[in-house]
């Protein structure tokens, strides 16, 4: 209930950085995860984790030596998320994630998993932080993002090699699920 009304204020605050009302349900959580080959990916990154519902589940899952870096923007969310998750570096913009990664040494990622509302950005900062994503992806590395709407579809296809599309409708909003590897 805690997270809920989170997001709601957050969500009435900001609209046009905030994606939705309440957080990601297990279903999509678990339905975008399983995706993930665990043991080889040594790097993740996490863009737009709200209050940490797919982190959460990453943390579970990741290898104890794989690198993970969480960036969210929403300065309330990161509070959240500094709690919950101390351990875990954050940074603040999504444009800048090669910047982060050549900073904190990661190389390139093995796994991108997004949360960001990418249908209500303006087209200049939905193909920016498209254009960060796939300079930081490594050579077969997934971005996995859900949306609520096909609208980011043919983009994704434009940009990658293998974009497949699932739907959830155990989630509020139901979500598509993208799945797109590079290379």
């Amino acid at each position: 209930m805690a997270d809920f009304l989170v997001f709601l204020r957050r969500f009435i605050a900001e609209p046009g950085r905030v994606g939705s009302i309440i957080p990601s349900s297990r279903f999509l959580c678990a339905r975008m995860l399983s995706r993930v080959d665990w043991a080889n990916a040594g790097v993740i990154v996490e863009l737009g984790p709200g209050t940490g519902v797919f982190t959460q589940a990453i943390l579970q899952k990741k290898r104890p030596d794989a690198r993970y870096l969480l960036v969210e923007r929403d300065p309330q969310f990161r509070a959240v998320l500094r709690d919950r998750f101390p351990e875990v570096p954050i940074r603040e913009e999504a444009m800048k994630l090669g910047q982060y990664m050549e900073e904190m040494r990661l190389g390139k990622a093995d796994v991108i998993i997004s949360g960001l509302p990418f249908a209500i950005f303006p087209e200049t900062l939905r193909t920016g932080i498209l254009d960060q994503i796939q300079s930081v992806l490594a050579p077969g590395g997934l971005f996995i993002t859900f949306q609520y709407s096909l609208q980011l579809q043919s983009e994704l296809q434009a940009r990658f090699q293998r974009v497949e599309t699932g739907f959830t409708p155990l989630n509020i909003p139901p979500a598509f699920i993208y799945t797109c590897r590079n290379g």
